[in-house]
């Protein structure tokens, strides 16, 4: 096994080194996006649940995500993933606006800034764990366990001691696949046996049901097809899947196709604006 990389703390970390024309397009992006924040505003009326995505809070990120819970607050209220899952099988739209947070690849920034924040924000969030890279914890070794990387630096994933004490302190967890696979890719076989097998790692581990997934990039009809891995994870006893198409849930959505709004933590609020009015 190769020696580790040394972990990113910052999100400018992550991104370093950035091309020149990397960075124009970022900003003509950026700008167009600020233009057309401006030309919409996010409803006011009732009824509805956006599910924000995240993957890091990164320690340059704090501060940007604090900002991003303030502003949902003064729009809505926070929910958990099993009371969102309910207002979308009630019979009638959600009698209120809601946010409910979202949290992809399990990274350790989760709990060691993510987790603090949202306690403080008195807002929950569900985590997603692709659970061959939740390490053992408690001293044991863990060189075994794969890691995210990026820049040649790595990203440090949670362990189960982590887990276990963001459960303890309200989030959800839920499954991510095994291997961060990617679905669509693989046999009918394969796609069961990664929502399986990440299922009953995280109930033994964390001694709780896991009734949501995640999608590994979600993009329906490019990482999954609509009527083969929803179906598996029904079959499975998973209550919600969701993906990373954008979107809003409104009137009776399906809890097996739950759009999200993907998010870095240090977004304009602008941005918020942007995509929380389409």
């Amino acid at each position: 096994m190769p020696p580790r990389l040394t972990p990113l703390t910052t999100y400018q970390e992550m991104v370093e080194p950035v091309s020149v024309r990397a960075q124009l397009r970022d900003l003509a992006r950026s700008g167009a996006i600020f233009a057309l924040s401006r030309l919409g505003d996010v409803p006011r009326r009732s009824g509805w649940i956006r599910f924000p995505q995240y993957h890091h809070v990164f320690d340059d990120e704090r501060a940007g995500f604090a900002a991003h819970l303030a502003y949902m607050k003064n729009l809505g209220d926070f929910v958990t993933m099993d009371d969102a899952i309910e207002h979308l099988n009630a019979p009638t739209p959600p009698r209120g606006r809601y946010f409910c947070l979202t949290f992809d690849d399990g990274y350790l920034n989760c709990a060691t800034n993510a987790t603090p924040i949202l306690l403080d924000h008195k807002a929950t969030a569900a985590f997603f764990l692709p659970t061959a890279y939740i390490r053992p914890g408690g001293g044991a070794d863990d060189s075994h366990v794969p890691t995210f990387s990026e820049n040649g630096r790595t990203v440090e994933c949670l362990s189960w001691d982590d887990c276990r004490s963001m459960l303890a302190a309200g989030m959800t967890l839920g499954s991510h696949t095994v291997n961060h696979a990617r679905l669509i890719d693989l046999s009918s076989a394969d796609v069961e046996r990664e929502l399986r097998e990440s299922k009953e790692t995280i109930e033994r581990e964390l001694g709780s049901p896991c009734y949501h997934f995640c999608c590994p990039w979600g993009r329906t009809g490019t990482d999954f097809t609509r009527d083969r891995e929803p179906e598996i994870a029904r079959r499975l006893g998973y209550r919600s899947f969701l993906a990373t198409d954008r979107g809003t849930a409104r009137a009776r959505p399906d809890p097996m196709a739950v759009t999200r709004d993907h998010l870095l933590a240090n977004c304009g609020l602008y941005q918020l604006r942007y995509f929380f009015s389409r």
